[in-house]
């Protein structure tokens, strides 16, 4: 059986969970076995809707201490389940919290594991996962030889694959051992699609030349739906918010559309970004590294570009 762990915050269920589900239940098609899912604590969603994504049933452990993640709480509830399922496929998502819980886990469990994959397994001769390495330059394919594998998978690299079922939500009882560390206060971010969950995300660095200019880049944001990010310079600097820097220092993303505005175009920004399904770079200098990474490009001032295609999409609205 394939397990795939449900990522969830504020009591609804991430995005990405969705893709990890889908991909899940792809292993579990080439394994000939079942694709079930795993659920820490409460959350508004609908769980029998997660059959969408390929899983026949959910098992909720239906604890509230399990509502605020822990990383060494989950990972000893994770591998207790997994063991009392017989699982021997773990999935998660790449993400924050999967970063920290799939190494813990497949540690527990004795397992063979491939952080960031970007592809289903090869089965045809063994169990061979791929992933990028060396920031994206290049693939690793990786064989997982013991009896339990754990992999977490690079967000926006398989898809979401939706079909139209229903799966069975049973209440699962293991022990949920006492937190080792005491929460004393949250300072949340609120009103903003996070990055790590954005389809669509408009950036910004040192062209712009000061925070003061930065309205030209929410306007576009807000005309197209999408989240704001930075450059590690600009961050630095303050000109916007350090959870906005995306970059190999920063957070790393895979939106649908990433529009760069002002950015060179290093290789630790494009690191962290380079997984993007479309790159739109907006420079004045041809000769901007980015333009090699990018899928379109616009060679130009950015304070005559951005608002004539914030208007121009403005436009397009209203006219729809």
């Amino acid at each position: 059986m394939v397990l795939i762990y449900i990522d969830q915050a504020d009591q609804q269920i991430k995005k990405s969970t969705q893709e990890a589900l889908s991909y899940g239940a792809a292993i579990a098609k080439q394994l000939g076995t079942t694709a079930e899912a795993l659920l820490l604590g409460n959350v508004s969603d609908n769980l029998t809707a997660l059959g969408n994504y390929g899983v026949t049933k959910v098992h909720h452990i239906n604890n509230v201490q399990l509502n605020t993640f822990d990383a060494k709480v989950n990972a000893t509830v994770v591998a207790h389940a997994v063991k009392k399922l017989n699982a021997t496929v773990v999935v998660f998502a790449h993400n924050i919290n999967g970063k920290a819980l799939a190494p813990a886990v497949a540690v527990k469990l004795e397992a063979g594991i491939v952080t960031g994959a970007s592809s289903l397994p090869d089965t045809t001769n063994g169990f061979v996962v791929t992933k990028t390495v060396f920031s994206g330059k290049a693939f690793a394919a990786i064989q997982i030889e013991t009896p339990i594998k754990v992999i977490s998978l690079n967000q926006n690299s398989f898809g979401i694959h939706a079909q139209e079922t229903t799966a069975i939500v049973e209440i699962l009882d293991i022990p949920v051992p006492a937190p080792s560390i005491k929460i004393t206060s949250v300072d949340k971010i609120v009103g903003e699609i996070p990055l790590t969950e954005a389809t669509l995300v408009v950036s910004g660095g040192r062209g712009l030349k000061g925070p003061e200019n930065w309205g030209i880049l929410l306007d576009l944001a807000k005309s197209l739906g999408a989240s704001t990010a930075c450059s590690r310079p600009v961050s630095d600097a303050d000109w916007r918010p350090h959870h906005e820097h995306v970059g190999q220092t920063g957070i790393q993303i895979a939106p649908n559309l990433y529009i760069a505005i002002g950015i060179s175009g290093a290789i630790q920004h494009l690191a962290g970004v380079n997984r993007s399904k479309t790159i739109v770079v907006i420079n004045k200098d041809p000769e901007a590294p980015f333009f090699k990474a990018a899928d379109y490009g616009v060679v130009g001032d950015a304070f005559e570009i951005v608002p004539a295609l914030t208007a121009a999409i403005l436009k397009s609205k209203a006219s729809a």
